[in-house]
């Protein structure tokens, strides 16, 4: 029976009274409030048609412009509506592969009830469009201006019903053009996941850089050797060895996804830091390598015009001030987390005086050998004061791992993770 409640739901939610105004006074994003239709008073029949239709379109792109810089929570789609959409979704999958605005639109026209509610493509439609990187077609629906929609869009900031906004579901599939297109139409960076179906408090910028974490080329180096707890040669072999892993041709897509996010973070230095206090130090390398020119501006976004000290001053400062603290305390847990803060100094000081050229080479190289990403990286880290030997920068041979391996979903993974309560 659910294919029946969807169809009344979709074309029956409105919450305005006959004369166009809100039967409520309370603020609903998902449909906000219009003026009421002017009146037809002393008009001719066909002048109060011209009116009533010249009104209607007014009020869309009204209520569209509002929807639009609306942040949308929590979701609130019936689940029929979404269940409909799910029955469906087999059919809209081939147009959305082949990105044809064209048949998208007919389909919106004629077989659009389960993606859309009211006047609001449903957040779960919309993020199916951005997981097939459908980007001729987000931007239609983002913008709906076209006739098929009827004044229906989508919101770039509507949390779906898992609690998360499409701006993650982007940054989970790493695809750049998708996040550019959704920021343009006014995609906040600085939301976060929220509700019991998905670790709350990520922002995109989390599903970027922790996603990228688990690729198989950083699996087997995402922890150092404990068995050394002096800051050694051992450290500094974790240290060299991940800068070169992240410099592989492979990985390129991954910075470039974390550097385009990074520009849009209100607070990119306290999330520097919070990776570092909790001793993710190959979070903390992709977030050092990738958004280095923010870091360097001592904030991802300048406000009031003020200018900000170096942000890798301001994380060293950070660094040893937790490292007087942590030497006040005693046992192996505090020498464990001194050893990391150590190690996390080491490798901001790296970044911060090698990373300018590092980054340079990695947006121009491509499709490169691996001995010769090898060979470059280390002449850049000898070039800035650094001497990796041969023993500490082998990355072994990952180039059998490249087309069976792909990251696994974040997101995704850890919603299953928190249902299951098991990896």
């Amino acid at each position: 029976m659910h294919k029946e409640e969807a169809m009344k739901t979709t074309c029956h939610e409105d919450t305005n009274s006959a004369d166009g105004s809100r039967s409520t006074d309370e603020y609903d994003p998902c449909n906000p409030p219009y003026p009421p239709c002017p009146p037809a008073v002393g008009n001719s029949l066909s002048d109060s048609i011209r009116l009533v239709a010249k009104w209607s379109r007014e009020k869309e792109a009204a209520i569209g412009a509002l929807r639009a810089s609306s942040i949308i929570v929590p979701e609130r789609i019936p689940k029929a509506v979404n269940l409909l959409f799910q029955d469906k979704v087999h059919n809209l999958a081939p147009i959305l592969d082949k990105d044809s605005v064209r048949r998208f639109l007919s389909y919106m026209w004629v077989n659009g009830q389960g993606m859309q509610w009211g006047s609001v493509i449903t957040p779960e439609a919309l993020n199916h469009m951005i997981s097939q990187n459908a980007v001729k077609c987000v931007k239609v629906a983002l913008e709906g201006q076209a006739p098929e929609l009827d004044g229906c869009r989508a919101s770039p900031n509507c949390m779906n019903q898992y609690g998360y906004y499409p701006l993650h579901r982007a940054a989970e599939f790493f695809l750049v053009d998708m996040i550019q297109l959704l920021v343009r139409h006014g995609a906040s960076a600085n939301l976060r996941t929220a509700g019991a179906e998905v670790i709350e408090g990520l922002l995109p910028l989390h599903v970027a850089v922790e996603n990228t974490c688990m690729h198989k080329y950083l699996e087997d180096c995402l922890f150092p050797n404990h068995e050394h707890r002096d800051y050694s040669e051992a450290d500094a072999n974790f240290i060299f060895k991940l800068i070169h892993l992240l410099c592989l041709p492979e990985m390129k897509i991954f910075l470039d996804t974390t550097r385009l996010i990074a520009k849009y973070i209100d607070n990119l230095l306290d999330e520097l830091w919070n990776y570092i206090k909790e001793g993710k130090l190959a979070e903390t390398a992709v977030l050092l390598l990738a958004a280095q020119e923010q870091i360097r501006k001592g904030t991802s976004r300048k406000r009031n015009g003020d200018s900000k000290p170096d942000g890798f001053a301001i994380i060293r400062d950070r660094i040893l001030n937790n490292s007087i603290a942590l030497h006040s305390g005693k046992g192996q847990q505090e020498e464990a987390r001194i050893r990391l803060n150590n190690m996390a100094l080491m490798l901001v000081h790296v970044i911060s005086k090698a990373g300018e050229c590092l980054n340079s080479y990695i947006k121009k190289h491509l499709e490169v050998p691996h001995l010769e990403v090898t060979e470059r990286v280390s002449s850049i880290l000898k070039d800035n004061g650094f001497s990796p030997t041969s023993e500490w920068i082998e990355i072994g041979n990952p180039a059998p791992m490249r087309m069976c391996c792909p990251v696994r979903i974040y997101l995704t993974y850890l919603a299953k993770v928190t249902q299951t309560g098991r990896l």
